[in-house]
């Protein structure tokens, strides 16, 4: 909660003792997070234990159909959408350009008389796995060294949670959409052994050997909730009814009566969207104990699709298939089934990494605690979005307009109950495909996260590029992200400035520098707005990857280390804490006001500031170094050894 001045003061130096009292160890004893045996990392033989590698990632998500067009000859036909919202025909229908103003109509979209987000889930740009294998270099360059890509299952919508099936990828990402289709109509899709390779599946381990070759990671997005009503299961259900030896595999409240002239076939769909039927949950006994589970065939198929991708090969080396998976609407999922598949996946390969989407408690200022999903047998992390909220509140003055010392205070609290190998194998995050994008999430800060951020009900939502305090505002966002505890992730074009809403406005496609854009000027409703020319912000692609360089080169330190706040001034919006590991020290800094300020901060030796290594070694003097910072700016300073 907010802290007066005298507060503010009092806590300040409460602070500079604690950490001149305590050398320069920085060991966070008085944090949640620290040394304690609450609070202890897991044994190596401990199954509970997070991959090492997690903890040392920086994550890139890749929403594939808007990353990159590597391949126009599969683009997708209308009809290969069918089944995915609105579910309609229109007249004229193509794949929209690339490059085209987001909120311009296409000519299709404006002739069927529906405004623009009635017709925009109906675009396709083409983006492929060809695309992501043209960009690996792209990416590796930014310093990705774990890739996070939305559903590539095949299905007819442009996010691919609507399955159509599980076992194979999209037909529209690989190079023989047709080709593909029709393999897939020679296989039993219940049986495993038919199964066959498509063009599409054997260009994504194509995908997975070269991200491998370059030391980096990949996890798939999969709903193990619900499926698509062009699923093959649902399908013979809506065909055979209770008669569907499938008929048991779904959240069926009604099946048809054929004796009547009605259709009384009623089912449970994902927040009541009936395009996305749900699997069924039943109760049975898991690891001794009553609980959840899926019904045992849908389990059972499910295990099939995750050995596929696991360990492709069937000879019982993971090497050569994914390493772990997103799991999406987690908390839909009975934890039963997620602490037996925790035990398969780790079975197939110890290093396999789970990640759980669990979000919301209460809409919209309250996220579920991630406790009971990331200690013990359930994930090794959650989609972090519980960082993003008070670091977004504090340094961008969002509501509730955290201080300094309310910042620090909020993070404990959401950090509260983890151990330091979970907490630090968290996919941080400050946006996603399914929140407004960063850039425009900080320059509207006048609403809270998520809620009214959207121009649809919220006709004030600002949908323009960003202005220069926004931009200023990220620098400091990714570098408290890059810096602090958990694993950074960059959403799908983040890392070039592009701006927008929430769903759908945040899944545009991906700015690169070969393309020219038109100019954004269109609106998606009433009004008019200035022109604003559209183009990847290189400079603050290389501010990231030079972040991703400062980690990388001191990992043990940023990846690992304790944490100790040295500076909580609520006044003058100035924080800063040291990070420290067995061989190395660093104190980060930040400015989070519109003025200059100085700070002096108890500690001793001297430091190089890693964002402006031509700087001067600042060195401290009397036991404490004088910092002068600029207007909404950063400081990583790595002492000296």
């Amino acid at each position: 909660m907010p802290c007066g001045a005298a507060e503010s003061r009092a806590l300040t130096l409460l602070l500079a003792l604690v950490l001149a009292a305590g050398g320069l160890s920085c060991q966070p004893e008085a944090r949640g997070n620290g040394g304690n045996a609450a609070n202890a990392s897991p044994a190596a033989d401990d199954p509970a234990r997070v991959p090492e590698w997690s903890r040392d990632a920086i994550w890139y998500q890749i929403f594939v159909e808007r990353f990159r067009n590597g391949d126009p000859s599969n683009d997708p036909a209308f009809e290969q959408t069918t089944g995915a919202y609105p579910n309609r025909p229109f007249e004229g229908w193509r794949p929209t350009s690339w490059t085209q103003d987001w909120y311009r109509q296409e000519d299709w979209a404006a002739a069927s008389g529906e405004e623009f987000y009635r017709t925009v889930q109906a675009r396709r740009y083409g983006g492929d796995l060809q695309g992501i294998l043209d960009r690996l270099d792209y990416l590796e360059a930014l310093g990705v060294t774990a890739l996070y890509l939305n559903p590539i299952n095949d299905a007819p919508s442009l996010h691919k949670y609507d399955a159509r099936n599980y076992r194979h990828i999209d037909r529209n990402f690989g190079p023989d959409p047709e080709g593909d289709a029709a393999i897939m109509a020679e296989e039993n899709p219940a049986d495993p052994a038919t199964w066959q390779w498509t063009s599409a599946d054997r260009l994504f381990l194509d995908l997975v050997a070269a991200v491998h070759e370059r030391g980096m990671r990949v996890i798939l997005d999969y709903s193990w909730n619900h499926t698509g009503i062009t699923f093959w299961a649902w399908e013979d259900i809506l065909e055979n009814q209770a008669a569907s030896p499938y008929a048991d595999w779904y959240e069926i409240v009604r099946f048809d009566d054929p004796d009547t002239g009605e259709n009384e076939f009623e089912y449970e769909g994902w927040a009541g969207v009936s395009t996305l039927p749900n699997l069924k949950k039943v109760e049975v006994e898991t690891k001794g104990m009553a609980g959840g589970n899926l019904h045992p065939a849908v389990k059972q198929h499910v295990y099939h699709v995750t050995r596929r991708w696991m360990d492709p090969n069937g000879d019982g080396d993971p090497s050569d298939g994914v390493d772990g998976f997103r799991l999406d609407v987690a908390e839909q999922v009975p934890k039963g089934f997620w602490r037996a598949y925790r035990d398969f996946v780790r079975e197939i390969n110890p290093e396999a990494y789970l990640v759980g989407e669990v979000w919301w408690e209460q809409w919209p200022d309250h996220m579920a605690d991630p406790v009971p999903w990331v200690q013990g047998d359930v994930f090794d992390a959650v989609m972090n979005y519980r960082w993003y909220m008070p670091t977004r509140s504090f340094f961008a003055r969002t509501p509730p307009h955290l201080t300094a010392t309310g910042y620090i205070a909020h993070l404990d609290s959401v950090e509260r109950g983890i151990d330091r190998a979970h907490l630090e194998a968290m996919m941080n995050l400050g946006a996603s495909h399914d929140s407004p994008r960063l850039g425009t999430s900080l320059y509207n800060n006048q609403t809270k996260y998520k809620y009214q951020a959207h121009p649809r009900g919220n006709p004030e939502y600002k949908i323009d590029r960003p202005d220069e305090r926004a931009e200023a505002v990220r620098r400091l966002v990714l570098t408290q992200q890059f810096t602090y505890y958990g694993a950074p992730h960059i959403w799908n074009g983040d890392e070039v400035g592009m701006w927008g809403a929430d769903d759908p406005d945040c899944r545009k496609p991906l700015l690169w520098e070969d393309l020219s854009y038109e100019d954004e000027r269109a609106m998606p409703h009433a009004g008019a707005r200035q022109a604003d020319p559209v183009a990847p912000d290189m400079d603050l692609y290389a501010f990231i990857g030079e972040l991703a360089r400062i980690r990388k080169a001191h990992n043990d330190l940023f990846a690992r280390g304790t944490l100790d706040y040295a500076l909580a001034d609520d006044d003058r919006r100035l924080l800063a804490y040291v990070r420290a590991s067995e061989s190395e020290t660093a104190l980060v800094a930040f400015n989070a006001s519109e003025e200059a300020h100085t700070a002096a901060i108890p500690i001793e030796g001297a430091f190089r500031n890693a964002l402006a290594p031509e700087a001067p070694v600042l060195r401290s003097e009397e036991g404490a170094l004088a910092l002068e910072l600029a207007p909404l700016t950063a400081m990583i300073l790595i002492r000296e050894e």
